[in-house]
């Protein structure tokens, strides 16, 4: 038996670098959310034993270092089930882009285990084995508009932002997260003070702008804002609400720090942000630690004029939009 599952990708609406943790991790907080660009992932499995990683894309490893290959040993060992597990990834999303895909294939994976394999994995064993695979790993077991905390593993589902249609620019550059990581502790990070050594969360002068996020980010989707959006206006329409939601952005300055050390070392990635805004977006910014640039536009034909244009810079740009939670789950299974 096999199945198809789509593997959605992720941008960051702000990414705020915090202290660096007694395990090696960065505190951090980011607002994570889902969009329609997708990688296709296909799990079989039948009589025999073993796991099998297939992708034509060159930067793609077929061994044991895949998040499929480590999510479907896993997931095997847990269910003490012997099968032949063939596992082929239609690569779509940039490889180290920014854009969460290897995460995003590892979820898809289970998916795609439990469908194949008709077996239910609990929610909490879920979250394990996601947490084990990588940082943003979890933030696809729940899609749509997710907060991300600790080291980007601690996920909390947020109300959902309204669609937005948004473009994609993707760079033919990899950028590597530790280095951005080693980068940011080198120019950023100063010594630690010994008073605030128990204190992951005040252990540099980083932790005001985290709770400074925090604080935004409550604003946004506290219990007493039905709207959803940061200035609280209740609008009539998905439109006027994602309209507010773009201006809000811009107003409060959610920004993502990785793009005070990235951008230095690649300043074509800060000028395809300034391109994406002289285009009409009302909000861009790279995702993660790179190196995709993205920007959120207020209509569909807005987004895809920027795109063209992008296009005729010799910039590959997509088109696409936010997915809500339901929307993501919706069209997780190819038919």
């Amino acid at each position: 038996m096999a199945v198809s599952v789509r593997s959605f990708a992720k941008i960051n609406l702000g990414l705020r670098i915090g202290a660096k943790r007694a395990d090696g991790f960065h505190e951090l907080r980011t607002l994570y959310q889902t969009i329609g660009l997708h990688d296709v992932v296909r799990v079989e499995a039948s009589r025999g034993t073993g796991i099998e990683i297939r992708s034509k894309h060159p930067q793609v490893p077929c061994d044991e270092s895949n998040t499929c290959y480590r999510m479907a040993d896993r997931i095997l060992h847990w269910l003490k089930v012997r099968h032949k597990v063939v596992i082929q990834i239609e690569k779509n999303l940039p490889v180290q882009g920014g854009l969460g895909a290897a995460s995003s294939n590892a979820v898809a994976t289970m998916v795609g285990m439990e469908r194949v394999l008709k077996a239910e994995i609990p929610a909490e064993q879920k979250l394990l084995f996601a947490a084990e695979i990588g940082s943003d790993v979890a933030l696809f077991l729940v899609g749509g508009t997710v907060l991300g905390a600790g080291r980007g593993e601690e996920v909390y589902a947020l109300p959902d932002l309204p669609e937005i249609s948004a473009v994609v620019a993707l760079p033919r550059v990899s950028v590597s997260t530790p280095k951005a990581f080693a980068d940011w502790d080198e120019q950023f990070a100063g010594p630690l003070p010994k008073a605030q050594a128990a204190d992951k969360l005040t252990l540099n002068n980083k932790s005001d702008t985290i709770n400074e996020f925090h604080r935004t980010v409550f604003a946004a989707f506290g219990a007493n804002n039905h709207a959803g959006s940061l200035s609280g206006v209740s609008a009539k329409n998905g439109g006027d609400r994602a309209e507010a939601l773009l201006l809000d952005l811009v107003r409060t300055g959610i920004e993502n720090d990785f793009e005070r050390v990235v951008f230095p070392q690649h300043p074509e990635l800060r000028d395809i942000k300034r391109i994406l805004e002289r285009h009409g977006a009302k909000y861009a910014s790279m995702s993660g630690s790179g190196s995709a640039i993205y920007g959120l536009f207020g209509s569909r034909p807005a987004a895809e004029e920027a795109a063209t244009r992008l296009s005729t810079d010799g910039l590959t740009a997509q088109v696409t939009s936010t997915l809500t939670r339901r929307e993501y789950w919706a069209q997780m299974v190819k038919a």
